[in-house]
């Protein structure tokens, strides 16, 4: 059963679901590369010592934190927005979001062809919506 949900709502919470799943994204990626390879640390230090490295991290907790938060925020938006407009829609902002962050957060370099992408997945979200 769908409730009808005003568009500033739907779009809000769209926009909270995606961020974050960019902000637990980000944060696990940058907290895996601050832990560097892990079997250089598996091999140093067993398994039992590589979990407490990536657990020990407070980066990584964060995130895997922001990630759950993330899944529960979802539960909720396809129990009010229908299905096929909700996930196609957070699938794109989390898409364009994660490019801005791995361009200034995490220093990666985004060219021209994956901001492309990101703009061929907005218009398909957005003739979605009509």
């Amino acid at each position: 059963m769908t409730h009808h949900t005003s568009t500033a709502v739907t779009w809000t919470a769209i926009a909270c679901v995606a961020l974050f799943a960019i902000a637990g994204e980000v944060l696990i990626a940058a907290a895996m590369r601050n832990l560097g390879d892990l079997d250089l640390i598996r091999a140093k230090s067993g398994l039992p010592g590589t979990i407490r490295a990536v657990l020990g991290s407070p980066l990584f907790l964060v995130g895997a934190f922001c990630m759950a938060f993330n899944y529960f925020a979802q539960l909720f938006l396809v129990s009010r927005v229908d299905l096929s407009l909700a996930l196609p829609a957070v699938g794109s902002c989390t898409y364009v979001g994660n490019a801005i962050a791995a361009k200034y957060f995490l220093h990666e370099n985004v060219d021209r062809r994956r901001w492309m992408a990101a703009l061929f997945v907005c218009v398909g979200v957005y003739l979605l919506t009509k």
